[in-house]
């Protein structure tokens, strides 16, 4: 049994994490609210300049899911600046404290973005690439991690970096609940002919599950691992699992592609039309190698699980 320090744990990765391991070890939360259930929590923000010495005190592993996250449509007069507070001077502030405090082990959760934004015409991302963020929400995560890398050699403490991609599960907002909504729902959408991309995702299940075997894993010290359900699907594979799962027809309309890319010249809109027709894979082999882990929920399973809330 590790104690163990977890931020964000009001957010959708950081409920699903303390839901799964706090009967494994002795769990301490730090986070802008208290607590309803009696954990022993800490109040605070992540910037660089609150004082976490309390919340630290007999940590042997800190998990960091809290950030700044990335939105759609960022009316920020300064979005970079912003993120760069939370998600790279923040998280700073904090591990080098936790390296004051003797903490042995630092896991970040960082983003597939400090990778790139799309795959389409190259092979599948690896741990191993050359960071190139695109956005102010990558640009600050792969800040965060040069840094962290950085005082982890310096300081002696263990960092663990997990890039996910899109995460989803019981519970998850935005884009993804509101397309699971729309296909239960029998509203027929345009994405049939959307059969050449390649997507990566990643159950909440499967990243809790890496994070639990990073927590003790002596081979995870000190690594950048990519995460995925291990099998991409395309857009249409992915309406199609989405039908399937909640036992209602298809309806979705095969719409050409092209059409799709014109309409995102017109309304200037491409990047949202990248997302939907492009690729984003990543490939774990080092993960799976390094960790002896496989994800153990297939990405039907896990599509099953975003709608166990309505059936309780």
């Amino acid at each position: 049994m590790k104690n163990i320090l977890i931020t964000g744990y009001t957010g959708f990765v950081g409920q699903h994490l303390l839901n799964d391991i706090n009967h494994l070890h002795k769990i301490k939360l730090l986070g802008r609210s208290k607590d309803k259930n009696n954990h022993d929590c800490y109040t605070a923000n992540i910037d660089s300049n609150s004082d976490y010495s309390n919340a630290l005190k007999n940590i042997d592993i800190v998990i960091h899911t809290a950030a700044r996250v990335h939105v759609m449509n960022d009316n920020s007069i300064d979005p970079l600046g912003e993120f760069r507070a939370v998600n790279t001077a923040g998280t700073i502030n904090l591990a080098k404290q936790a390296a004051d405090a003797g903490v042995k082990r630092f896991i970040f959760i960082s983003s597939i973005k400090v990778n790139g934004e799309s795959t389409s015409n190259t092979s599948p991302f690896q741990s191993s690439d050359v960071p190139k963020p695109e956005d102010p929400y990558g640009i600050s995560k792969s800040e965060a991690e040069e840094r962290l890398i950085e005082l982890g050699r310096e300081r002696g403490l263990e960092i663990v970096i997990i890039r996910p991609p899109l995460v989803y599960g019981e519970g998850v907002k935005a884009n993804f609940a509101s397309l699971f909504k729309f296909v239960g729902k029998r509203i027929p959408l345009p994405f049939r002919a959307i059969t050449n991309n390649k997507r990566s995702l990643v159950s909440v299940y499967n990243l809790v599950d890496l994070i639990k075997v990073c927590i003790d894993h002596p081979n995870a010290a000190n690594q950048i691992f990519l995460v995925s359900d291990d099998k991409d699907i395309s857009t249409s594979e992915m309406v199609a699992l989405m039908a399937k799962v909640q036992c209602c027809p298809n309806y979705s309309l095969p719409l050409p592609v092209w059409c799709f890319h014109l309409l995102g010249k017109l309304l200037s809109k491409q990047d949202v039309i990248d997302r939907l027709v492009g690729s984003l894979q990543v490939d774990i082999t080092h993960t799976k190698n390094t960790l002896n882990w496989t994800p153990p929920f297939s990405i039907e399973e896990g599509f099953a699980k975003c709608i166990e809330r309505r059936n309780v």
